[in-house]
């Protein structure tokens, strides 16, 4: 099992990433992947790269490295406003108004250490008696 690793870690630096569109590997070096040589398979875009050319479109792809990274992070950004907007598609929004009773989630830190998982998980109920400034109570 430990010999297919390197193929496993090979195909997933490969793979472009449904967040970014690019692959990791090509957002990293700037470059688009070539098979390994141990397939020993020459590829028509290998076949052609030589010397003075292979070298200028390095470049030319190093200058655009910049460009494609930030496109990127774009399309990652747009993503998860996306997928935002449909889980709070659902959310009714309730304001809090003074005299509401509400529970208060408690943090590791609070929780009392002989409680197991079935304890509680919030304080309370709390009565609302004041409304500060944008949201605290």
């Amino acid at each position: 099992m430990p010999e297919i690793l390197p193929d496993v870690i090979w195909a997933y630096r490969t793979t472009p990433k449904i967040s970014t569109g690019e692959t990791p590997l090509s957002l990293v070096y700037g470059t688009k992947e070539v098979i390994p040589v141990k397939v020993e398979e020459s590829s028509l875009r290998y076949f052609h790269e030589s010397g003075k050319s292979n070298d200028e479109s390095i470049r030319q792809e190093l200058d655009e490295v910049d460009e494609q990274r930030d496109m990127a992070y774009i399309r990652m950004i747009s993503q998860k406003q996306q997928e935002e907007r449909y889980y709070n598609k659902k959310v009714k929004v309730r304001p809090l108004n003074i005299g509401d009773y509400i529970l208060k989630a408690k943090t590791q830190a609070s929780k009392d250490p002989r409680e197991d998982k079935l304890g509680t998980n919030w304080d309370g109920p709390y009565k609302i008696i004041a409304k500060e400034n944008k949201g605290s109570f």
